[in-house]
């Protein structure tokens, strides 16, 4: 997110003087490294928790939800096929055409994805997307998930052609290689312990070096606060009225991977299944074609893990000291209402090695122990809100928070993320700077040809910018 944003202010105002400041000493070890996300090019695609049944019908599947991703998805992917076409990117690698596919089991499930597509089927964003639930045509296109699968239960996939997979990682470092090149500043190994107002409304933040121990301060006229998990204590730092209410609630997740080449040339595919019951929407397991430093995976998950930290590499103190007496009871608000939720943390902590592999054959049954390896992923510190009839309510989403001033903004929450930082980065540029975004937009508009315009309602354009970004991301479907 701070990439996409110091690289859209750096196209649009070359001349003005930016700063990053990093905590640890590389760009995107945290949450945008490869291993510490899913990868996944959210679009809506094949997430079934963005298509839910509507309340008391059967017939009806409710797709705004996967619509409204989608769109913002193809936002993003048309700013990166500029960015390559204009020297922003310089490897388009860091994306790759991978189909996106739900599967389901069992009669219910076959239904579900049945009336799913159909709902789909009028929108040109998922015109592509087929229901397959022929056992010879589910091995032909997943040999992995079909050896040694017992076809006698019913099983479906609806499978979308047009998904993605993105190294995050490889994405942030270009970007904030374009902004140094550009004469942005970058000061790694550096911590911020506070942001105070300055008296002409700017603001002073105090730094820190990590290694020296050397303290600085930096005078801005504007802060974006892009800091993962850390985002939340630097936000009430700064004491700003509009963070007031707002907690967070630290979620970790663990994932299986693979590289055996015979495994990953049989499973060209992510593949997403319904979430378990009291699972977070972003909790269910998923069996993808991952490719990392031009490697192919394939990676499985996730399993949750929880810890206090705000960041991987945070401190056990996070959580604790995120704690006020204006977001006290958000907590305990969402802690009487999200049983649930603490059930399936319960459980998820519990499982063995043996369990985890269990779940993973109930994917592929073919799977064996001696493939896969348990690594961690980042920390994602899920958004606590005020609301006023249960005290707080816990979201899945991406939140902007910022002053009303437009001096400071953060982001809070992890979920569709990184796939969706365009929209969201244009959205912090109208907040933040109201006063100059109508003329930025002709060169915005040339960056995002459909700015303002709902792709899915104007389907002859979404054909055009389709073409023209899977050309210029060099995207064969696969």
């Amino acid at each position: 997110m701070s990439a996409t944003l110091a690289a859209l202010l750096r196209l649009l105002e070359p001349r003005w003087s930016i700063t990053l400041v990093e905590r640890l000493d590389a760009v995107a070890a945290e949450s945008s490294s490869p291993w510490n996300n899913a990868g996944t090019g959210h679009a809506g695609l094949c997430e079934m928790n963005y298509t839910p049944e509507r309340p008391g019908s059967r017939d009806s599947i409710d797709i705004t939800k996967a619509v409204l991703i989608n769109e913002q998805f193809q936002v993003t992917r048309q700013f990166w096929a500029y960015a390559v076409e204009n020297g922003v990117l310089t490897d388009p690698g860091f994306l790759n055409a991978v189909p996106h596919v739900s599967f389901v089991r069992g009669a219910a499930g076959v239904d579900y994805l049945r009336r799913r597509r159909q709902a789909l089927a009028h929108n040109p964003l998922f015109a592509d997307t087929e229901l397959i639930d022929d056992a010879d045509e589910f091995a032909r296109r997943l040999p992995f998930m079909a050896a040694n699968r017992d076809f006698s239960e019913p099983i479906a996939l609806n499978w979308a052609p047009d998904g993605t997979d993105v190294d995050f990682g490889s994405l942030a470092k270009q970007l904030v290689g374009f902004c140094v090149r550009g004469g942005a500043t970058v000061l790694f190994g550096h911590e911020v312990r506070n942001l105070t107002r300055t008296g002409d409304g700017g603001w002073t933040v105090r730094i820190v070096n990590r290694r020296s121990g050397e303290k600085r301060r930096l005078i801005a006229k504007f802060v974006f606060v892009g800091a993962g998990g850390d985002a939340l204590p630097l936000l009430q730092k700064s004491g700003i009225n509009e963070v007031r209410g707002f907690a967070g609630f630290p979620i970790g997740g663990r994932f299986l991977r693979a590289d055996n080449p015979g495994l990953t040339a049989r499973h060209r595919a992510k593949v997403y299944g319904v979430p378990a019951p009291g699972a977070p929407p972003l909790g269910a397991l998923h069996l993808d074609l991952r490719f990392v430093n031009g490697k192919s995976w394939l990676v499985f998950g996730p399993y949750a893990g929880w810890s206090p930290k705000f960041l991987k590499y945070g401190h056990a103190s996070d959580l604790p000291r995120s704690v006020r007496a204006d977001n006290v009871v958000s907590m305990l608000g969402v802690g009487m209402t999200e049983l649930a939720l603490v059930a399936y943390l319960i459980r998820q902590l519990r499982l063995t090695g043996a369990d985890r592999m269990r779940a993973l054959r109930e994917f592929a049954p073919s799977a064996a122990d001696s493939d896969w390896e348990l690594t961690v992923a980042g920390q994602r510190v899920q958004v606590i809100r005020r609301d006023k009839k249960r005290g707080g309510a816990l979201e899945f989403s991406t939140t902007v928070v910022g002053a009303a001033d437009g001096s400071i903004a953060g982001l809070l929450g992890g979920s569709p993320g990184a796939s969706t930082a365009v929209p969201i980065m244009l959205e912090v540029l109208q907040r933040c700077f109201a006063n100059r975004y109508q003329a930025w937009l002709p060169r915005l508009k040339e960056m995002v040809p459909s700015l303002g315009t709902q792709l899915s309602e104007e389907p002859r354009l979404y054909d055009e910018v389709r073409s023209w970004s899977a050309k210029a991301l060099q995207l064969n479907a696969s």
